[in-house]
């Protein structure tokens, strides 16, 4: 018998994206589009029995760092593992493109700083097959992925090449650099990046420890490159700040909004600094919208935190004197001398030699830090959970504790983690960021995919989305499944431009996921030495994503990679299927 469709999916739960109710519903896919959402008589070539299951859009995440792995890598993991289909790079700031010959190794240097890529897997890794932006995205549209990817120009870059030293040195632009900055804004733009991404955070730093070109970026620069994006008549902006002054800072978004007529998102998060500020903000994007501007907040949906363990960059050991006496061994013979009781004696009794150095804020802060579980880790965890009320409850030093945890936590065999929450948990718990979700110029984002691999574990975002804040929360209110759903993938996919996708409904692209739901698990992160030269990197899978389909074509089933790559370089924004753009 012929086959009417490609792929059926039968007798799903459908969430379709709309944020309305949940329904049951066949969805037939032909030609990498949806083709009926109902029931549907006719044969796909393939068929998924969805019964019992729930099926979604592809999870669209806009935050990420792939700029580098996607020029090596076919796969976007940790991502794709999490049900995402649609991944946007050349966040805050940091890529590669354009860049002058002389200036590859200053671009890694500053993403491996920001972004805790190592610097011998950027340089092993990037082809380098580009000097402008334009040349980037050819060099990308050649190679086929796992999800589709869409490219902002990165400020970083565009200031370096247009201005060399002058710009890593953060000296005002010149006329004559905005107009240059302007020119290559609008043709990247026009060659199809999704827009382009600034930082103006303290936090961002290269790795010889400079602070990020742009972070003093005068108002007329960005101005100047937001005009020149508007001269192309399509692209996005996305901001990272300090927001040390929250209101003028703000103005000068609003100021560039209202002057280029460009959509904006910046990153929201509640700072230990000024925990309540993350209200003014909302306020403000409030009054902007109502003036008819486009301006949104990108949120994390749990703390963003650092992960500590004798596998990553720091642990709360990286600073005392014996410990750096075994860091360059390898990991079983550090975990050898860490359990031998004179070795172990002599370190819980130094002093760290640097009080500022990197992973020595735990001394301060043990109340804060929490053991990193096997499965579903707890992601709004209480003090009582704290390293500090373990080593309490069995008499030890907490460094003692610590110790303890990252040798026979997890995995054991010194494989253990730590997880400190620094953004987002200024008060014990998620209750800002429930508010946050409820506005209506906010999306979740900020997972940071493919950067961090050292430190920071958060590609796994969106399907903590799912089960701690649909199903499983217990110290506060919960979303609507529906609610989530439309937030990760219609919001998410709006607010970059791609109109094309994030509901399950006819003409629209066939990105989607069939889950398990109830018995969808985040599992533990863990560490696999698989980027270029063998370099280290944290990953952190889930169970319970039956089939992820990108195109009409599954990608992954049951949280393994197909053979299918359909995942293409994203040319700009995309417009939604002519039947719906009319209605």
């Amino acid at each position: 018998m012929e086959k009417a469709y490609d792929l059926v999916i039968r007798g799903g739960s459908v969430v379709d994206g709309t944020g309305g109710a949940p329904f049951e519903a066949d969805v037939a896919v032909k030609d990498g589009a949806i083709a009926a959402v109902g029931r549907i008589a006719g044969l796909g070539a393939e068929e998924i029995d969805a019964r019992g299951q729930v099926v979604t859009p592809g999870f669209v995440d806009i935050h990420t760092h792939y700029d580098g792995q996607a020029t090596w890598d076919q796969r976007m993991q940790p991502s794709s593992w999490h049900g995402v289909t649609t991944v946007v790079m050349g966040n805050c700031g940091v890529g590669f493109a354009p860049c002058k010959p002389d200036d590859h190794d200053r671009l890694v240097r500053l993403m491996e700083g920001v972004e805790d890529i190592p610097f011998p897997v950027l340089t092993e890794g990037l082809p380098w097959n580009w000097e402008s932006y334009p040349d980037y995205l050819d060099s990308l549209s050649k190679r086929r992925f796992d999800v589709d990817i869409g490219s902002q120009l990165p400020h970083a870059a565009l200031r370096v090449f247009v201005m060399g030293q002058r710009g890593v040195d953060r000296e005002p632009a010149m006329e004559a650099d905005i107009q240059a900055m302007a020119a290559i804004a609008k043709r990247a733009m026009e060659a199809g990046a999704i827009g382009f991404g600034t930082s103006r955070t303290l936090n961002h730093r290269s790795s010889d420890g400079s602070p990020i070109a742009t972070l003093t970026a005068g108002e007329d620069e960005l101005t100047g490159i937001a005009m020149g994006m508007a001269a192309a008549g399509r692209g996005v902006l996305q901001v990272v700040s300090d927001f040390n002054d929250p209101a003028e800072e703000f103005a000068m978004l609003r100021r560039i909004v209202e002057a280029s007529g460009r959509p904006l998102s910046f990153s929201l998060l509640q700072s230990p600094r000024d925990p309540e500020q993350w209200r003014f903000m909302l306020e403000q994007m409030s009054e902007a919208k109502a003036a008819g501007l486009q301006i949104r907040a990108q949120v994390a949906t749990r703390p963003v935190g650092v992960l500590f363990g004798l596998e990553l960059t720091v642990n709360p050991f990286s600073s005392h004197p014996s410990y750096r006496e075994i860091k360059a061994l390898p990991l079983a013979e550090r975990v050898a001398a860490l359990r031998d009781p004179g070795f172990r004696a002599r370190l819980l009794a130094e002093d760290a030699e640097n009080a500022k150095a990197p992973g020595l804020s735990p001394a301060r802060a043990w109340d804060r830090i929490y053991p990193m579980g096997q499965d579903n880790p707890d992601y709004e965890p209480t003090p009582d959970h704290s390293i500090a009320a373990i080593a309490a409850e069995r008499g030890l030093d907490p460094y003692a504790a610590a110790l303890d945890q990252m040798l026979d936590g997890g995995e054991g065999n010194g494989r253990g983690m730590l997880y400190l929450p620094l953004l987002n948990y200024a008060q014990n718990t998620l209750a800002p960021a429930y508010q946050m979700l409820q506005h209506d110029c906010v999306v979740p984002g900020l997972s940071d995919g493919g950067a961090h691999v050292g430190m920071i574990c958060d590609g796994s975002f969106p399907t903590t989305n799912l089960i701690h804040w649909t199903r499983d929360r217990t110290r506060g209110p919960k979303l609507l499944l529906q609610t989530m759903v439309k937030a990760q993938c219609r919001d998410t996919a709006e607010t970059v431009g791609l109109f094309d996708r994030g509901l399950v409904q006819p003409g629209y692209r066939a990105d989607l996921n069939v889950i398990d739901y109830p018995n969808l698990k985040l599992k533990a992160p863990s560490v696999a030495y698989d980027l270029p030269t063998g370099g280290r990197r944290l990953i952190q899978r889930a169970e319970g994503y039956t089939a992820t389909i990108v195109a009409g074509q599954v990608t992954y089933r049951d949280g393994e990679p197909t053979d299918a790559l359909p995942g293409r370089l994203l040319r700009g924004a995309q417009a939604a299927p002519a039947a719906m753009a009319a209605e």
